[in-house]
């Protein structure tokens, strides 16, 4: 059986755009844009890697946190976890895997 969180089809409409990609890791699963992996899923859980000026943005979402790949673990770098309000709107949800994607993107062009 393969494993999908229950969010994966979710993320998979919202980053179509991007030419993602999904792989297992850290008992969830990682999404990538390009080499860069910009989204992390667990269970319901959806922490989106994004830059730091919209990491403090975010982190003002009633609901958002860091991101963990499980409660006893260290927080992700750059990941916030998405409060269940942004993740149940499609808009809302969509604007912020734009910013996450987005900010993969030039990370990647910036390396290369």
């Amino acid at each position: 059986m393969v494993y999908r969180p229950l969010r994966y089809e979710q993320m998979m409409r919202a980053a179509e755009a991007y030419d993602v990609r999904a792989r297992r890791m850290f008992g969830g699963m990682g999404v990538y844009t390009g080499e860069k992996m910009f989204a992390f899923l667990v269970g319901e859980d959806i922490g989106l890697k994004l830059c730091p000026e919209d990491i403090e943005q975010a982190m003002q979402l009633p609901g958002a946190g860091p991101m963990r790949p499980d409660k006893d673990s260290e927080p992700m770098r750059e990941y916030v976890k998405m409060p269940r309000e942004v993740l149940d709107n499609l808009d809302s949800f969509t604007f912020w895997v734009e910013k996450s994607a987005g900010y993969a993107r030039r990370k990647l062009s910036n390396s290369a």
